[in-house]
């Protein structure tokens, strides 16, 4: 089923405004996906999960209309930092379609090259993998990026930055 398209002929259609809402009620952890390109890219990301352990893979969805889309394509890697509580102003910034875009996207931002593509990892995140491109699938107005770990590692933050609801949310001292 590679790349295969869903059949989406019979499927009912939904308010955009109300699939929002019902997909809302997941909560999920909130991530900045990072490629290079001519200039370092990167995007607020909460559809992110693990895949496998062996091999370690992970996916992403991506929109196929956003920048950082088809650099990933053509360079066949990226980076995914999942934010920590305090990092809600990153998760912002990557989300806003008003912040800077080529060299001073990543002006202000403090992060490091990837040891093993380079890619930009964020500073202060609770962990981070760097990813080569394994397969990309169809998600309709989204690509499916599966990746292949190639390195990673943890942050000293303990507590995730959440999605719900259309808002952040940070989880409560002691609450597990």
């Amino acid at each position: 089923m590679s790349g295969a398209r869903p059949d989406t002929a019979s499927a009912p259609r939904h308010d955009r405004n109300e699939l929002r809402s019902v997909f809302g009620a997941f909560a999920t952890g909130i991530t900045v996906v990072t490629a290079s390109g001519d200039a370092p890219l990167g995007m607020t990301a909460n559809s992110f999960t693990s895949v496998s352990l062996e091999p370690p893979l992970n996916l992403v969805c991506v929109d196929r209309t956003a920048a950082i889309h088809d650099v990933i394509l053509r360079d066949k890697v990226f980076a995914v930092s999942v934010l920590s509580s305090g990092q809600e102003r990153l998760a912002t910034y990557f989300a806003s379609h008003s912040r800077p875009r080529g060299d001073e996207e990543f002006a202000l931002v403090d992060s490091v090259p990837g040891p093993r593509t380079g890619v930009p990892v964020l500073s202060g995140a609770l962990a981070w993998m760097e990813c080569r491109l394994a397969a990309v699938y169809d998600g309709g107005d989204h690509s499916i990026f599966l990746g292949s770990v190639l390195d990673l590692g943890r942050g000293t933050g303990e507590d995730a930055l959440l999605f719900h609801g259309g808002r952040f949310h940070r989880l409560l001292p002691g609450a597990a």
